[in-house]
């Protein structure tokens, strides 16, 4: 893991946020979603003040709001979702514009929305301000699993290595005339999906057998070691501190 590798999703920058050691991110976001998930449904004014929360983040972390937002389709199957539970679910009723809809139908898709939608922001705004290595560098630091790590970190490298070799085989099937159309097509691009199969496996053997030949013994050497102080880690977790207060003030409230 010492090579950088950037990815669509950051945002390169020299903000507060992008200064935080990664780990202390991690924790501030997955303690964040936790307090979120917690909310009850009903108080809905908790959440408006959880995206003021995530706004004030953004902010810090010179995030521009379309770049979030534009981020946040990827979500699209989950609205979808959330749209059918009020025509689907069973119990009580309510007439809205003509339509019978069920009142935990229309309950749930709030919860679905509002909580998927605020996860899925804090998530983007993580990977905005953290690079790929850093991230892999902080599930080190929070000592999941090594082997998790390495796997993740081996399909981060890989991954473009591989759609670099499918975009090689396209471009060679269309130099031969090949069009993509109708199901007789198939066959061609399903010979062409077991070959890139067969390729990617023995360089994956290849890679491996490098690696053992340089010393590998099943763990990866911590190159870069990631530490925090005590200030960074309180700078982290203002954000689900805060949204703790909010998350207790909407149980008894």
């Amino acid at each position: 893991m010492g090579a950088g590798h950037a990815h669509r999703l950051y945002r390169h920058g020299h903000s507060p946020v992008h200064g935080l050691p990664p780990h202390t991110k991690l924790a501030a976001v997955f303690a964040f979603v936790l307090v979120v998930v917690s909310t009850p449904r009903e108080a809905m004014w908790a959440f408006g003040l959880y995206a003021l929360l995530l706004a004030c983040v953004a902010y810090a972390a010179r995030v521009p709001a379309g770049f979030v937002l534009k981020r946040l389709l990827i979500e699209v199957p989950f609205v979808a979702f959330a749209v059918l539970m009020p025509f689907v679910a069973q119990g009580e009723r309510v007439d809205v514009l003509g339509l019978s809809l069920s009142v935990n139908g229309l309950w749930g898709a709030w919860n679905v929305l509002a909580k998927g939608t605020l996860g899925v922001a804090a998530s983007v705004l993580l990977a905005s301000t953290t690079e790929l290595r850093e991230l892999l560098l902080g599930l080190q630091r929070l000592r999941l699993p090594p082997l998790l790590v390495q796997i993740a970190s081996f399909m981060i490298r890989y991954g473009d290595v591989i759609a670099d070799e499918m975009r090689r085989m396209k471009i060679a099937r269309e130099s031969r005339g090949f069009e993509a159309r109708g199901v007789r097509s198939w066959g061609v691009l399903a010979k062409s999906a077991g070959a890139l199969f067969i390729r990617s496996y023995e360089r994956g053997e290849r890679v491996h057998l490098a690696m053992v030949s340089r010393g590998y013994t099943g763990s990866m050497p911590v190159i870069d070691e990631v530490t925090a102080s005590r200030a960074q880690w309180s700078y982290a977790f203002a954000l689900p501190c805060a949204a703790l207060v909010v998350c207790l003030l909407g149980w008894t409230l």
